[in-house]
């Protein structure tokens, strides 16, 4: 037999202290009735008194006590098959694996916090697909849709600025990246999270989010950084700073977050734009928003599931409590008293 919460059982322990409590207040009774008078006049007086149905009384409840517990962990045994349906949407990450997401304007740096906001949400999915695509001056397909959330991790994990050899900030081929990612050819039931500080010299993400829209894909965007911008520090094997990313003419280049652009990506498509905060609640906004979606059936199979049998030492627990309460402790003794008094 299995129990579906176990860490109830630990309630047993109830019972001997129950038996303890029984044995040490009989003693105490004992002893208050010595002290009252001789003991045979008392058991004369206490006739009524049955021990016996004293005994069965404390039975049925230690019994009563054990069953309520046993209820408790939901004991189950015997099986049932059942159809289980799977539905949700099919999400893409798209995240800036550039070297502008080493700024630090976001503590510990633009790149690490999107990371730990990613894991996060992968935690709050239920039923949706997800795969991860991440871009700096290429694109491609880091975790294809996948419902294995822990896979979707491992990828996220090995995510850094130097995944992708060709530095850049390539948001339009991102984006198209994505969208052609995606297996189904219906135009819903598709969206699109983009995760970077906006900049893009090199491509058109105007075209990309039509692109987008055309297909049935929703985007939201979140934008990382601050509007002042910060330098991009370069840092050696052990992980210290040794320079600032500089111009050709020299100078530090000050990466700034480009809210613009990323709000017309979100609004062409029908999505919406958050900046990240520290609260790290934007990803849990749009899963909100997400989950209000139109779902379709991504999985079906047929399971096999334990089937709860609680209620039947929930039924007995309540019998015996009704039965102890109408079993009385005193018995008929008028036999006892006839003609006593004549």
């Amino acid at each position: 037999m299995l129990y579906a919460d176990p860490h109830y059982l630990w309630l047993l322990f109830l019972v001997p202290a129950l038996l303890l409590f029984y044995f040490v207040t009989a003693k105490l009774k004992t002893r208050a009735l010595a002290l009252f008078g001789q003991m045979e006049l008392v058991r004369k007086l206490m006739k009524s008194v049955s021990r016996r149905r004293r005994l069965v009384k404390k039975m049925l409840l230690t019994t009563q006590l054990v069953l309520m517990v046993l209820a408790l962990a939901r004991p189950q045994f015997g099986t049932i098959m059942r159809e289980v349906h799977r539905k949700g949407v099919d999400i893409f990450i798209v995240l800036d694996t550039s070297l502008s997401m080493l700024a630090e304007d976001i503590s510990p740096n633009r790149l690490e916090r999107a990371k730990l906001e990613i894991t996060s949400f992968l935690d709050l999915l239920q039923g949706d697909r997800v795969g991860l695509v991440c871009f700096a001056g290429l694109s491609f397909v880091q975790c294809p849709l996948t419902l294995d959330y822990g896979a979707a991790k491992i990828f996220l994990e090995v995510a850094d600025t130097n995944l992708i050899p060709v530095q850049g900030t390539a948001i339009g081929n991102a984006i198209r990246t994505a969208v052609d990612g995606f297996r189904s050819k219906e135009l819903k039931y598709k969206a699109i999270i983009l995760i970077t500080d906006g900049e893009d010299h090199e491509t058109d993400p105007i075209a990309a989010a039509e692109y987008a829209r055309d297909n049935g894909v929703i985007i939201y965007t979140i934008g990382l950084g601050s509007q002042e911008g910060n330098p991009i520090p370069l840092k050696d094997k052990r992980g210290t700073v040794v320079d600032r990313k500089k111009s050709k003419d020299g100078s530090v280049v000050i990466s700034k977050l480009n809210e613009t652009t990323l709000l017309k990506i979100a609004s062409i498509t029908g999505g919406k734009y958050h900046r990240a905060t520290t609260g790290q609640l934007e990803l849990e906004k749009i899963y909100d928003t997400i989950n209000q979606m139109e779902k379709r059936e991504l999985a079906s199979n047929i399971k096999t599931f334990s089937e709860d049998r609680f209620q039947y030492f929930l039924f007995v627990a309540l019998l015996l409590l009704a039965i102890e309460t109408v079993v009385s402790e005193r018995k008929s003794v008028l036999a006892e008293w006839k003609g006593r008094f004549k």
